[in-house]
């Protein structure tokens, strides 16, 4: 015989399943079915969904802190008004298109005309999107870039000790 949860054991047995977007929602959408007379199948939608969209709220959070980003710039702060800057290009850059053909963006141009705001804003674009990206100043992605490589000659020479 099949026993009744009540609502504390409901809602810890969401926090033990990490079910954390229906535990959230439970109480709201539970009051808005009741009262609206929604069926079982409506009910467990809705918890679903809500439980999605904690997910993908989640991720976004979190590939936004991977992003290491410098600060929280948008396109829609950013005044195009008097630079040379395509605006155009930038929007559609904000898409990522151009990640799904594996391209990179590299913004170049003097200091404070606008490089750093828009690359942070487009990647948060690109990552709410859902997408991943990383920022990277010149200096922190040369570096990057020369460990790489002298990594790589490391082991092209443990290949050519263990080929002798």
């Amino acid at each position: 015989m099949a026993t009744t949860m009540e609502r504390i054991d409901i809602l810890a047995a969401l926090a033990k399943l990490k079910l954390h977007g229906m535990k959230a929602a439970y109480d709201e959408l539970l009051t808005t079915a009741v009262k609206r007379q929604h069926s079982p199948q409506q009910i467990i939608g809705d918890l679903i969904q809500a439980e999605i969209s904690e997910k993908q709220a989640r991720s976004i959070r979190y590939q936004m802190t991977t992003a290491k980003l410098p600060l929280a710039k948008e396109l829609s702060e950013f005044s195009f008004t008097g630079t040379d800057i395509n605006e155009g290009l930038v929007n559609e850059l904000a898409r990522g298109d151009f990640l799904d053909h594996q391209r990179n963006v590299v913004l170049i141009g003097g200091t404070g005309t606008g490089k750093t705001h828009l690359a942070v804003a487009l990647a948060r674009a690109c990552i709410r999107d859902g997408r991943r990206g990383r920022f990277f100043n010149v200096v922190d992605l040369v570096n990057k870039l020369d460990a790489e490589a002298r990594a790589e000659r490391r082991r092209d020479a443990a290949r050519v000790h263990r080929a002798h």
